[in-house]
This record gives C-alpha cells, structure tokens and sequence, in this order.
C-alpha cells in the first residue's frame, strides 16, 4: 500500500470547488475528490495548528495529551510519569509509528516539528524533511523536496508519504508572477459593504481594523495581504490574497499527482487531502485566522481516495481528526491502538456506510478559550476567555440556514443550548473517566493567565481602541480582564 497524506495547511473547505465554492480555486483537489469519498462534517477536535496535529499524530483528544493551546503548560505532551516505559508511548501509539508497524516507510515533508518545538511529531517517522522556514515556506520551496522523493522512492510498494503545504497561512505569499486567476470573479455574495461596515466596528485581535493581530500594520514582502479592510477594495485583497495561496498550492500538488503518474503508481496510490483547522474570513468579525471553536475554524477538509473504495461519494456525518488513524487502521486490517479515541469511518469508505457520530465537541485555547458543541444543524459556542472579542458566554448558529454565523440565537434558543450544554458535560465527564490525570488543560490555560496569543497584549491594545474611535469597548474590556491592568 502507498498513501500520500496532503497536509494543507489553515484550508477551509468551503472555499474549494468541490465543496461548492463559486471560485475555481482547486481543479486538481477536486479531481482526487471525484474519485474518493468527501466528508462534509469533519473537524479539527483541538484548533488551532499545534492541538490540532497533535490531536491527529496521537489519536487522542487534547484534553487527554494536555495539548490545547500554543504555549505555556498547554503546548507540551503530558508526562507520561511512573508509568512510562523504556520508551514513550508515541513509539507505539503515534499515527506514524503505527504505520511504520504496519510494514510502511514513513515519511514527512514538513517544517512543522521546529515551527512549535514539537519534537514528538517526527515519531514514528523513518525520514523527515524540514524544509526549512518554519511554515513560511511557499510551495515553491517544498514541492522539489517532495518531487525527489518521490522520483526516487514511488515505486517501491509499502510507503507513508506526508507533505506540507502552508500558502493559505497567512502571510498570503503566492509570489506576485502568479497573478490574480479571481480579479473578476465576486466575493462571496455575504459580504456585503454593510457587513464590513459592521464589523469595522468591532473589538479584538485579526478583526477589520486590525489584520495585524492587534494592529493595522502592513508587510510589503506580503502585498496580498491588508492590514486593514478599510472599503471593499481591500476586503477583495483579502480574499483573493486567500484564494490566490489555495489556487497556487493546487498547482503544486498538480505536479505531485503528475509525478506519481509518471512512475505508474498514482491509480493504486491512497490519497489523503486535509488540514489542520480552517479559516476565519470574517466570521464573527475576525479575518484572517482561525482563533475560535465555532463551525468555521475547526472545520476541515476530509477527501480519501481508497484504491477500490468508493468513487464520488459524499458523507454527510459528524467525524473528527482524530478519527483517520482508526479508518486507516482497519483500511489496512489491523487493530486500533486502545488509547486512541477516534472511531473508524473505514465502511464509508469501502461500503458508502454512514458512521458519523451524534456530536462533537470542539476546543480552542490559543486565541480564546472556548468548547463548542456541533450537532444536527447547529453550533453552540461557550467561552470561558474571550481574547478581547467580547463574545458573550454562549453563542448559538443555525448552520443550515445561517452558515456564516451572522445570527446569534442563543437568547431565543435556550433549549437548544441547555442541550448541547449536557452534551458538553457529558463529553468532559467521560474524558476526565478515562484519563489518570486531575486537570482539564483548558483550565490550566486559565490559571496561567489566559490564551498565549491575547495574553498581555490588552492594555496597549486600549490604547488603540481610544485612538480609533473605539473607547466603548474599553470599560468592559477592563472589566472582564481586571489581571491583564495589576499594578498600572
């Protein structure tokens, strides 16, 4: 068996043509996914990146490897302490080292290891290829590496084959020769001048006025990019900047699948296109990030092209991340390691079967500190440290009629959300069952101070609100974050 895993890095399914976008932003995605199975409903279990490809690489919730956030105790693996072995459980139990167990090479294209300091991502790896700038990269600087190993090593039967491609990352960096493939095409029709308008008005970091995080400051390496969207003129850069980097890395991984054809494999080749979390391009007024736990950002693309499996199928379930090593477990007739939490999709897969599950629960600890329930058509999101955004503590979206989230129906709605509420507790009960240790790490975020990314940053972020016409926001700012002001 040979599989390439396409790690597409901060990659919103909805902006790929074959989940329905209006943009032709994907032609050689959208082939893979004719000719294997598109998950609808797949998420990231832990955004952002670090919790995310934790999350995958170990099979197992963030709440269970500590890993939640992107710093501080919340962006280290548990020790696994008296208990540990002659070596750690990740030589066993991690996705790679399951595979590698399963007779394949196993092999990683990927600056991601270094980026995070996660050193436990090369587990299980036979060969890693850090190609060198720590997610800065463009497809340019990683396709050579891929290419060669590939001219190299394709035709041997039995490999595991990882690469990643950062261009939907912000800094939007296709390079300038590449032009503009959407200068004439629309925006999505919701964007709208009065919803810019709006969300110009709001508060908090990679909002309209500051893309920049906590700024409106440019990089002229970066041209696609805004530092503010000012009038539609820049809202258009903005997603176009977006759109250019998916278009552009479609291309590369184009030159992927042409290479794996010219060594006569590609047809028997699995192919696995996915990402570690989404994008924010303006919902609940942030651009350009995937900062929350909401329907947008945790949601990624899930295409898998089985050789045999079934061809131009859509599942519509409620899957995670987490639930690939399972699927590829019994894809491959092996058993699941016990400590993994995911739950096998294989006979969507094979049989076209229906195996989502009746709800996630999603959690973000980087930018905010939230958990958020998906079920049925609705995402319900409380937040325990809103990142300066002003989110009130629970937030309710009808997805099916309301995708983008401009609708908060939590104050009509308490049903509803006393529903999720008890999916909510009934998930963090049975994950604090199953685990030796005391603490749920979203709390440990908590005790530390707050989310990494919005940590410290808010008295000089008051500043610029009074600067810019925005001093409403600062009373209550001050009020829900007195510790960020101690000693001022």
């Amino acid at each position: 068996m040979r599989i390439l895993y396409l790690d597409l890095d901060t990659l919103r399914p909805d902006h790929l043509g074959c989940y329905g976008y209006h943009r032709d932003t994907s032609p050689n995605l959208d082939r893979i996914a004719g000719q294997g199975v598109r998950f609808e409903g797949c998420y990231c279990s832990d955004a952002p990146c670090l919790p995310s490809r934790a999350a995958l690489m170990t099979g197992r919730f963030g709440i269970h490897t500590g890993i939640v956030g992107h710093g501080g105790t919340a962006a280290d693996l548990r020790l696994e302490g008296a208990g540990r072995q002659f070596s750690d459980r990740l030589r066993r139990e991690s996705l790679p080292a399951f595979l590698r167990a399963a007779g394949m090479k196993t092999v990683t294209v990927s600056p991601y290891a270094e980026r995070h300091g996660a050193w436990w991502f090369y587990a299980g790896f036979s060969e890693m290829h850090n190609t060198g700038k720590g997610g800065m990269e463009s497809a340019e600087e990683v396709t050579p590496t891929a290419l060669a190993w590939i001219e190299r090593e394709a035709r041997r039967d039995g490999w595991f084959l990882h690469v990643n491609y950062w261009d939907p990352h912000t800094p939007y960096r296709a390079p300038e020769e590449f032009g503009n493939p959407f200068a004439d095409d629309p925006l999505p029709a919701w964007l709208t001048e009065e919803t810019l308008e709006k969300h110009r008005q709001m508060v908090g970091p990679h909002t309209a006025r500051e893309i920049s995080m906590f700024d409106n400051r440019e990089n002229s390496r970066y041209p696609r990019q805004p530092g503010e969207l000012k009038d539609m003129r820049d809202l258009r850069r903005m997603i176009d900047g977006y759109d250019c980097g998916i278009r552009y890395l479609d291309q590369h991984v184009g030159r992927l699948l042409d290479a794996l054809d010219s060594q006569g494999v590609l047809d028997e080749t699995a192919i696995i296109i996915s990402s570690d979390h989404g994008e924010n391009q303006g919902e609940l007024g942030i651009y350009g990030e995937h900062a929350t736990a909401d329907g947008i950002a945790p949601r990624i693309p899930m295409i898998l092209r089985w050789p045999g499996g079934m061809a131009g199928q859509v599942d519509e379930g409620l899957h995670y991340n987490l639930d690939l090593p399972p699927t590829l477990a019994e894809l491959l007739g092996r058993d699941a390691p016990a400590a993994w939490d995911g739950r096998s999709y294989a006979r969507t897969v094979t049989e076209g079967a229906g195996c989502g599950r009746d709800y996630l629960v999603l959690s973000q600890c980087a930018h905010v500190c939230q958990r958020g329930v998906r079920f049925g058509p609705w995402m319900y999101v409380r937040t325990y440290h809103d990142g300066y955004y002003l989110f009130p503590e629970e937030m309710l979206f009808d997805l099916s009629q309301d995708s983008h989230e401009q609708h908060d129906l939590a104050p009509q709605r308490r049903d509803i959300c006393q529903e999720a509420v008890y999916d909510l507790n009934e998930w963090n009960d049975a994950m604090m069952k199953s685990m030796p240790y005391d603490a749920d790490p979203l709390w440990t975020v908590m005790k530390e101070g707050g989310p990494y990314h919005a940590r410290g940053a808010l008295p000089a972020y008051c500043e610029r609100l009074e600067r810019t016409g925005r001093a409403w926001a600062v009373p209550e700012l001050k009020r829900r974050h007195p510790r960020e002001f101690s000693g001022r």
